[in-house]
């Protein structure tokens, strides 16, 4: 990448985090106003995306798949009520900070002439990432004693048994084409979503070529902030 579109890139990634930085959207976690959540992932939206037609196609996807609603697992980070919006978000912000860094990185090292990704690139893969789970889920209740030891039902989320999935990061390429059929050669994006879960996400056959995906300066990125959104953030 050249040092003008690294420039670029930070001045966007800056731009982007000032939305979320101004917002106070969320203190943690679980202390979040979900309607400031959603300003903030939709003006990003407005702001990076540079076809207008798709902005406005995929804020129009996350507002009938259930994207605001659902939780970000079943028993693990996020797992509650618009857990995977408040996840995406948080990736997004992780990812931000240090996108500049690995531009910088990328570009010293032996495949500096390979790939290059813009704030555009890093903003989408992040909020796609795990668009497999918007609508996923459903409520269940099952009973459990509370501190007095009497027998109350808790509500708990399950997967529903109708779900056809294609793969984690597979299913949410397929969504992200879905709300946004012009991202069907951005190449690297596409890798980014598919390949975030690292290894932990691949049959056998997947594994044998995985090495070549680390080539792509955002797949790394994307795991990188994703797993610290989830490990750090609680979220």
């Amino acid at each position: 990448m050249e040092n003008e579109k690294i420039e670029t890139l930070e001045n966007q990634c800056k731009a982007l985090l000032e939305i979320f930085e101004t917002s106070q959207c969320f203190t943690a976690a679980k202390k979040f106003d979900l309607e400031k959540v959603k300003d903030v992932i939709k003006k990003m939206c407005s702001l990076i995306i540079q076809d207008k037609q798709e902005s406005e196609s995929l804020q129009k996807w996350m507002d009938e798949n259930d994207f605001w609603k659902t939780p970000a697992s079943t028993k693990f980070h996020g797992n509650w009520e618009s857990g995977l919006c408040v996840h995406s978000l948080l990736v997004t912000v992780q990812a931000l900070r240090l996108a500049p860094a690995f531009a910088r990185n990328y570009m010293i090292s032996t495949l500096q002439e390979k790939m290059e990704f813009t704030a555009e690139d890093v903003f989408v893969s992040c909020i796609a990432h795990d668009f497999c789970k918007a609508g996923s889920y459903k409520v269940e209740y099952r009973n459990t004693k509370d501190i007095l030891g009497n027998w109350t039902k808790k509500s708990v989320y399950k997967t529903k048994d109708e779900l056809r999935n294609l793969g984690h990061g597979n299913e949410s390429v397929l969504k992200l084409l879905e709300a946004m059929p012009g991202f069907i050669k951005r190449r690297n994006v596409l890798e980014a979503v598919s390949r975030h879960m690292g290894f932990s996400d691949l049959s056998e056959m997947e594994s044998f070529n995985y090495s070549n995906f680390l080539t792509n300066p955002l797949v790394l990125l994307i795991q990188f902030a994703d797993q610290s959104a989830a490990s750090w953030y609680d979220c």
